[in-house]
């Protein structure tokens, strides 16, 4: 599960509860009157996980989870609100599609994406970083929490 990186998750179970939408019509479970604020969520979202990816690459550290060995320790930014703003920031994503959808599927892709991210990206990636980093990363989590 880790191989394949949370965006494509993210893309999955937004297709598949799209799917359950379009096969069974759901009545919408919300009022109009939301959509604004599905709209903001998933601009907030992906301004978020924007930022995160940004910071990557100005640090020129890899992206990819998955990988060995990460360059540097990043701490700056966004890292220093939460220690996951990508993750963050998709999980803000997908609650807005939710409320801007109001399909009751669409309210479990966050869900989905919370667990799949905090059981297994998470701990995946922290115990690479703890392995690599040692007591700075240590000192690091003693600061900032995993998601905010």
């Amino acid at each position: 599960m880790v191989k394949l990186p949370p965006p494509i998750w993210m893309f999955l179970f937004l297709a598949l509860a799209g799917a359950a939408s379009a096969i069974y019509p759901w009545k919408s479970v919300l009022d109009l009157t939301v959509v604004p604020l599905g709209i903001a969520l998933v601009v907030i979202g992906f301004a978020i996980a924007l930022w995160g990816r940004m910071i990557f690459f100005a640090e020129k550290t890899e992206i990819n989870p998955t990988s060995e060995k990460n360059s540097k320790l990043v701490t700056r930014g966004a890292f220093a609100v939460t220690r996951n703003p990508m993750y963050l920031g998709i999980a803000i994503f997908t609650l807005g599609i939710a409320f801007w959808v109001g399909s009751l599927p669409m309210f479990a892709v966050p869900v989905l994406m919370f667990i799949l991210c905090n059981q297994i990206h998470i701990p995946f990636e922290e115990a690479k970083m703890r392995r690599q980093y040692g007591d700075a990363f240590d000192a690091y989590t003693g600061k900032v929490r995993r998601w905010i």
